[in-house]
């Protein structure tokens, strides 16, 4: 995994009102992560929503594709320290995704879950009223795979290591289960603002 530090620049006002602590503006759209991109075939990407063990509702790239859509506009933040302004995402809310699934969610976490077996946990109350999606574009383009395409979560609120890669379902728990990066030390929130990058922050 390849990390940026941080410049330390004076910003501009206007520039440093949007950053949180710790961070750069970047112009570019860093990759990171913790392995290969995995091989995903569009026709058979099944993603699921689980209580548990328990599937509840699955959906196919098409069935998935054909919900309600939502735009979003504003800036993402890294842990890296890297920041990106004005970005432009679409996709499908995770309040949109419970209606089709004629539900309410059943506890109060979930563990995101990708293809190439990451997991991150979020807070169900992190993902409702409009504040995350499924996302499938990017600039209005199909996200791609370098960024976790076909489909990512995306928490713009929280670090970016919290919108898993490559999402395949999201996995009720009845606990605040750890994913990869948080039984490694990261933070188990992970707000920007409050500079939660490790446990203890």
């Amino acid at each position: 995994m390849v990390t940026r530090g941080f410049v330390g620049r004076r910003q501009r006002p206007e520039t440093g009102a949007r950053l949180p602590p710790g961070q750069y503006l970047t112009q570019d759209f860093p990759i990171l992560q913790i392995g290969p991109n995995p091989v995903i075939d569009l026709a058979t990407w099944r993603f699921t929503l689980r209580e548990g063990a328990r599937p509840i509702k699955s959906w196919s790239w098409e069935e998935l594709d054909s919900l309600p859509r939502t735009r979003w506009h504003g800036d993402i933040h890294c842990v890296t320290k890297w920041s990106k302004f004005d970005t432009d995402w679409d996709g499908v809310t995770i309040d949109d995704l419970l209606v089709d699934a004629n539900m309410s969610a059943p506890s109060a976490y979930l563990l995101a879950e990708s293809f190439d077996d990451y997991t991150t946990n979020v807070p169900v109350a992190d993902l409702l009223n409009g504040k995350a999606m499924i996302a499938t574009r990017y600039a209005g383009e199909p996200i791609h795979a370098d960024h976790g395409g076909p489909a990512r979560l995306f928490v713009p609120h929280l670090y970016f290591w919290k919108s898993a890669k490559w999402l395949k379902g999201l996995r009720f728990t009845t606990t605040d289960t750890a994913g990869y990066w948080e039984l490694r030390g990261y933070h188990m929130y992970g707000d920007p603002w409050r500079e939660q990058r490790y446990i203890g922050d």
